[in-house]
């Protein structure tokens, strides 16, 4: 386990539930959560680097949206919030990995319908530290990618807990020997991938990603990327592609908490040379230096 900012190490696991710091493993919800029985709530997770929150104020940015999107309030102000997750990546002496927030409706006796009567909403903060080499050898060699048809709900736009078909696409993906799969709408055309977004580089050398509506998550890093590119003068494209296109499309990658990673293979045809190219590298370094320079002015 990594060493806290202290200089020691940690005694355990440390969740925060509710108002509590409490031992990871004597963490838990009450039985009528809605958010365990209906999947009414929402999550949001935070990459840490140097322990630092990476993208902070985005990620509570989409997260405000998302409640408000199914009324549910935050349950403290965000200003408090930002203390708790950097008082809880502390606690764990966390210098490299990921933060998992969630917050849900509330408890209350089990029906469908919002209640009438205001809950107060639940929030659960977890963090683990990753290993150096875990997602930098993704980052560095690329990953392959499987399609798959999207069959999720139609407000993907907003970012709730239910995951089931993000998580049984994922896990068709790793049977294949995949490590994502990109989504495919009826129209054959690619929303993004079960828990990242997806871009290519086209034959013109733009690079192209699907445009925001309900039908994709907006994801942080995307929008980092973005205003990266724009800054570095790379030409972006916010249009849809099909399948078809990324079989003769030069590069391909996937972007989400745990940074950009070079694409190499899509259902086993090679994008481009089959190797991390030019682009991405760039995209990787705009992306790097622009979430970096956002967390050291933010003080996380």
């Amino acid at each position: 386990m990594s060493k806290g900012w202290n200089g020691r190490k940690p005694a355990g696991r440390i969740a925060y539930v509710d108002g509590r710091y409490v031992p990871h493993g004597n963490a838990g919800v009450h039985i009528e959560d809605r958010g365990l029985q209906l999947g009414d709530a929402v999550y949001e997770v935070f990459g840490v680097s140097g322990g630092r929150l990476m993208d902070e104020a985005e990620h509570l940015d989409r997260l405000e949206r998302s409640l408000g999107e199914i009324e549910i309030v935050m349950p403290m102000p965000r200003n408090v919030l930002m203390l708790v997750m950097r008082e809880l990546v502390r606690r764990n002496g966390v210098r490299d990995g990921l933060l998992y927030l969630q917050i849900s409706r509330g408890v209350a006796r089990r029906d469908h319908p919002i209640p009438k009567v205001a809950l107060r909403p639940s929030l659960i903060l977890t963090v683990r530290s990753v290993p150096p080499g875990e997602f930098g050898k993704r980052r560095q060699d690329g990953v392959t990618v499987i399609t798959r048809p999207d069959e999720r709900w139609g407000r993907c736009d907003i970012k709730t807990v239910q995951l089931l078909p993000n998580l049984l696409a994922k896990t068709a993906a790793r049977r294949a020997g995949a490590y994502e799969a990109w989504l495919v709408d009826e129209a054959g055309l690619v929303t993004e991938g079960s828990s990242t977004n997806a871009w290519i580089v086209d034959g013109q050398g733009n690079l192209r990603t699907r445009p925001l509506s309900h039908d994709i998550l907006p994801g942080v890093t995307r929008r980092v990327i973005l205003e990266a590119a724009e800054a570095g003068q790379l030409p972006v494209v916010e249009e849809p592609f099909s399948v078809a296109e990324t079989h003769s499309a030069r590069e391909a990658f996937i972007s989400s908490a745990t940074g950009v990673m070079p694409v190499t293979a899509i259902d086993g045809w090679p994008v481009g040379d089959g190797k991390p190219g030019p682009v991405t590298r760039r995209v990787q370094e705009l992306y790097g230096l622009t979430s970096a320079g956002r967390a050291a002015k933010s003080g996380t």
